[in-house]
Order: structure tokens, then C-alpha cells, then sequence
């Protein structure tokens, strides 16, 4: 495995995060598609033992229920302070009129929720999922930097939003002399390079850490165009993501991988772990090869020629994954 820091901080992450989105209980909201607790321990296993040290989930996920299997199996499989978890907060969990955003009510509820969840005493990372609008970015930053200096949370982290938004929060964070955000935790990936425009140099400035969501654009750079999946007959979200001009790029994807013999989703992953920017990106797993597969890409180097030949076929995208 290799380990990179995590922006400008001492924290040295594994160059692959284990998302942990992939498993929960369907009964309290899981997607249809996740795993019990007992499927998921061996993926869980499996990357500690290949060196993974980053495990990302939010507390919205599964209803939470996500958040206490991986608090869990991490306690019966890793020593605390051999592993890092990440979690997040913003979308709602009660049906109360204070259940969502990222208020001081919501950040001082929410950590305290996640923390007993987890079963631990500190959050390695804690991010916000989304900009909220109805609250002040100094309310929000403010509470941040004081459950930090709490011990509740070691480094706090931002997800999808608009470079300005990350720029205010970050200037916001140095006037009042609170905690800056570490890390984004944005949508990138071959199929959605809209990021480079202005969030991937701002945090390459900043020495912000980049930790890219979805990077194979929800398995569709893992698998032919044309291909279904349980997931992608169900995923809403991900349907609104991507373009059907999309599909050349896929096709390149293809075309490498046949080229190397490797498999698709190691050209993909090797491609953005290749950007300057990147730290870690946040890999799903449902299944064994999932993770076979990821790491494969740690030791794959593409030329100059099939980096371009992956990237020749991009155009613009609308704003996608926090609009």
C-alpha cells in the first residue's frame, strides 16, 4: 500500500479509501443493494490486511446503520489508533424541523450521535456532506472548530459544493481563527472532470487534500457501456450524473484495459491517481474482486498515449453531484 498526507496535515492516508456506503440495513432505509454486517467483515478484513487505513461513511447512510457496522467490525479487526474514520454530516436523520443542515444545533447533535454509533471517543475526519444555505458559514465553522478542540474530532473535511462556497469556508475559518477544512471530498472521475476548473487548483493551493467520491462513476467505468446492474437499476441519484456521450470515453476505458489485460476499473483508478491533486479515492467494494480490482491499480502507470487517449473524448459537463 502506499501512503500519501492529506493535504498540508502530518496524516498519512492509504492512496485507496474504503467506502463504506456499501453496507447497512435495508430496513432502515439501506439501499436495496447493500450488504449485511456478515458480507461486509470480509471486505473489511481484506483491506486492512492489504494496508487500507481510511474508512469513509456518514451518518445518514443506511439510517446510520452503516456508521455502527463499521464502528464494529473496525473494533473486533484494528487497534483505534491504527485506523481512520471518516464520517459526515448535513442530511436529516429525525423528521424535526432541526434535522438537517449543519447549524451549531445540528454539528453538536450529529457528532454525538455518529461518535456513539461508531463506538469510539474521537472522528478522525469529520466532513460536512453538502453546503447548507439557511446557515451562516460562520455558525458552521465555529461549531466545527469547537468540537475539535472538544477531542470529538481530530481534522474536519468538506464534500461537494462550488470552489467559491470551499474558498468562503476556508477565509471565514482564518478570520475568525477556527479550524480549516483539510480535506474535499468531491465528484471526480474520466466521466465528470468539471472539478479541474476551479476546486482542483484551489485545493492544490490551499494544500488541501483530495479524496474524490464515485471515481468509477458509480461502475460504469468498471463495465461496458450496455451492462446493468442491481445498483444501477435502482441508483436515482447516480441516473443524473453522466451523459450518453459518455459512452466513448467508457469505450477508451475498454480499450486500455484489453490493450494491458488488466481490468477496467484499475485503468480508471490508475488514471485518477495519476492527478497531482488526488490523495485517495473513495472505493465502493460489494464484492471480492471490487477490491482486487482497485488494488491492482496502485502499480499500474499509464503512458502519455493512453492518457490521452482516456481523456481526448471528455466535453463539458452540467454541474453534477451537489446541485
Amino acid at each position: 500500500m502506499h501512503y500519501r498526507r492529506l493535504g498540508k496535515t502530518g496524516l498519512r492516508v492509504s492512496a485507496l479509501t474504503l467506502g463504506c456506503m456499501s453496507w447497512g440495513d435495508t430496513s432502515r432505509g439501506g439501499h436495496p443493494w447493500v450488504l449485511d454486517e456478515e458480507a461486509a467483515r470480509g471486505i473489511v478484513r481484506a483491506a486492512l490486511d492489504a494496508g487500507i487505513n481510511m474508512f469513509d461513511t456518514a451518518n445518514a447512510y443506511s439510517g446510520g446503520s452503516s456508521e455502527e457496522i463499521t464502528g464494529r467490525l473496525l473494533r473486533t479487526m484494528a487497534r483505534r489508533e491504527e485506523v481512520l474514520i471518516a464520517t459526515k454530516l448535513f442530511s436529516p436523520m429525525r423528521a424535526d424541523a432541526n434535522a438537517a443542515g449543519l447549524s451549531r444545533h445540528a454539528v453538536m447533535t450529529e457528532v454525538d450521535a455518529s461518535l456513539r454509533r461508531l463506538g469510539v471517543d474521537h472522528i478522525d475526519l469529520y466532513q460536512i456532506h453538502r453546503w447548507d444555505r439557511r446557515t451562516p458559514i460562520e455558525e458552521t465553522m465555529e461549531a466545527l472548530h469547537d468540537v475539535v478542540k472538544a477531542g470529538k474530532v481530530r481534522y474536519i473535511g468538506a464534500s461537494s459544493m462550488y470552489a467559491w462556497q470551499f474558498a468562503k469556508a476556508q477565509y471565514t475559518a482564518d478570520l475568525g481563527g477556527w479550524t480549516r477544512f483539510v480535506s474535499m471530498q468531491d465528484h471526480y472521475n474520466l466521466l465528470y472532470r468539471e472539478e479541474e476548473r476551479e476546486m482542483l487548483p484551489f485545493c492544490a493551493d490551499q494544500g488541501v487534500g483530495v479524496l474524490p467520491w464515485s471515481p468509477l462513476a458509480r461502475g460504469r467505468l468498471a463495465r461496458e457501456w450496455d451492462a446493468e446492474t442491481a445498483r444501477a437499476q435502482t441508483d436515482e441519484f447516480g441516473a443524473g450524473l453522466y451523459q450518453p456521450g459518455d459512452r466513448d470515453i467508457v469505450d477508451a476505458v475498454g480499450q486500455v484495459a484489453e490493450a494491458r489485460g488488466v481490468q477496467r476499473a484499475q485503468v480508471a483508478l490508475a488514471w485518477l491517481l495519476s492527478r497531482p491533486a488526488v490523495t485517495s479515492p473513495i472505493i465502493g467494494v460489494t464484492k471480492p474482486h471490487h477490491l482486487t480490482d482497485a488494488l491492482g491499480a496502485l502499480d499500474l502507470t499509464l503512458t502519455d498515449e493512453e492518457v490521452g487517449s482516456l481523456e481526448a473524448h471528455y466535453t463539458p459537463h452540467a454541474i453534477a453531484g451537489h446541485r
